[in-house]
């Protein structure tokens, strides 16, 4: 097994590392300082451009991406908001990955329940020997960043409680970090240029905690919503497919009439709307995401990989459709069946017609 294949999921600086080093070695436009590349070789670096020879790696309206970039050379903080599901989190990695070099510097809001925990801790041992001194630091990915003049990810931002989002707010207004406990000037760390903070969180939590109105003015906010075109989803889920079953080593071919099913329901079941302007019924448990029917493909793969004989069937991605549809919302379960019988079940070709004989699973369960 080759190392490559010993890590389950390389950070997207490693992963297109040699797109990286070619894009920034042929980058002639103006960089803001402590950038690796300019903001154009970024823009090339997420969306794909032909002539520079990058591939594609987030569907989006140009103007956004263009928009958080620029916010990102500012020293406003951005905060990517949408629906689970929407490749924020992997938007922040590209990004970071492009402007850095380092996607690996992240937070996560859900798991930082005090204000130390967003810029440092100690190392016990030392700090017994020594007492308080640098060597007995343990920076955060926060405080590392500011260090190294890097852009930080903070996930999940809205799962914060207010005091928490307040305390990054003298990051993000003075760009400078205090340790009390460390005296003179090793008590106090200035952000370097090129650091920046790009969060995300997601919409399902804004009951969780209030945002701070004050971090609110501190950051641009943007939206980031599911993939409109149908064509520009299935396109999107194909090459995840075939990454992810390359990382596993799965050799089974896509099966584009399964893929077309797969991303069309969950389409239709996440907008509401079937692709001929017909209103159908949205599931509440499920949010049926581009990054989830990737996820739903690649096990189907699996499955026809070791279950079957190498090919994805209608009544495989069926099973696994199931489970990532029918959540703990019992009303679902109504809402998918009359799907069935009013969509699916009008459908022509085989395998819409073989989808909707396989709607007896929904029963049984």
């Amino acid at each position: 097994m080759s190392n490559d294949r010993a890590i389950q999921r390389l950070p997207a600086e490693l992963a297109y590392q040699e797109e990286l080093v070619r894009l920034a070695a042929a980058d002639s436009s103006p960089k803001p300082e402590g950038w690796r590349m300019s903001p154009l070789a970024v823009e090339a670096f997420v969306l794909g451009d032909s002539e520079r020879k990058t591939e594609a790696k987030f569907v989006a309206e140009r103007t956004l991406v263009r928009r958080i970039i620029v916010s990102l050379c500012t020293n406003r903080g951005c905060l990517l908001v949408g629906e689970p599901g929407t490749a924020k989190s992997w938007l922040s990695e590209l990004i970071a990955a492009a402007v850095s070099g380092d996607s690996t510097l992240a937070l996560q809001g859900g798991a930082v329940n005090q204000v130390n925990q967003l810029l440092y801790s100690w190392n016990g041992a030392v700090l017994a020997s020594k007492g308080p001194c640098p060597e007995a630091l343990v920076p955060s990915p926060l405080l590392r960043g500011m260090q190294a003049g890097q852009l930080v990810r903070f996930e999940e931002l809205a799962r914060c409680p207010q005091s928490l989002q307040d305390a990054l707010l003298s990051v993000l207004s003075d760009r400078v970090a205090v340790i009390p406990e460390l005296a003179g000037a090793e008590g106090v760390v200035h952000a370097r240029a090129g650091f920046n903070v790009i969060g995300t969180a997601n919409s399902v939590d804004a009951g969780l905690f209030q945002m701070s109105a004050a971090l609110k003015r501190r950051m641009d906010f943007e939206e980031i919503r599911p993939i409109s075109r149908i064509d520009d989803e299935i396109a999107v889920v194909q090459r995840e497919l075939a990454k992810s079953n390359r990382q596993a080593g799965v050799d089974v071919p896509p099966d584009d009439s399964v893929l077309e099913v797969l991303v069309t329901m969950f389409h239709e079941l996440r907008n509401g709307q079937s692709l001929d302007g017909r209103s159908t019924d949205r599931l509440s448990g499920a949010s049926l995401s581009t990054a989830e029917a990737v996820s739903v493909a690649h096990a189907t793969s699996l499955n026809a990989w070791y279950y079957g004989d190498g090919r994805m069937t209608i009544e495989q991605l069926m099973n696994h459709i199931v489970g990532s549809a029918l959540k703990d919302h019992p009303e679902d379960r109504r809402r998918l069946m009359h799907y069935f019988e009013t969509e699916v079940a009008q459908r022509d070709g085989s395998h819409w017609q073989e989808l909707y004989r396989h709607r007896t699973l929904l029963k049984g369960l």
